[in-house]
């Protein structure tokens, strides 16, 4: 039989504040709409063994949001990439490319670094 928590993700325990809740309410974020993101293309090789890759920063967007377009990036180079700290990491020099598919995908404030 698993053990019932009896604490929440904060680690409270127990408190003595009458009005106290217990649960957590999300913070609501406002994301910028695609066209007004100031997205920055950068090579990059650092910590990499000497590999290049492509990472493309500033996006203002839910995480689900940017593993899709993470997906479609990765399909339109033809390599692979991931996604961290809301940047998106694509293997090898394809900053031209990326920025291509950005401005045709209405991310108009694109820049190549």
């Amino acid at each position: 039989m698993p053990k019932k928590k009896l604490y929440n993700s904060d680690g409270i325990v127990y408190s003595t504040a009458e009005n106290f809740d217990f649960s957590n309410e999300e913070e609501s974020y406002e994301f910028l709409p695609s066209n007004e993101q100031l997205l920055k293309v950068v090579l990059d090789k650092k910590h990499r063994a000497g590999k290049v890759v492509s990472i493309i920063k500033g996006f203002s967007m839910k995480a689900e949001e940017i593993e899709s377009v993470a997906k479609k990036l990765k399909a339109f180079c033809g390599s692979g990439g991931s996604v961290k700290d809301d940047e998106i990491i694509i293997q090898g020099d394809h900053r031209d490319k990326i920025l291509q598919w950005l401005l045709k995908n209405n991310f108009t404030k694109s820049r190549k670094i």
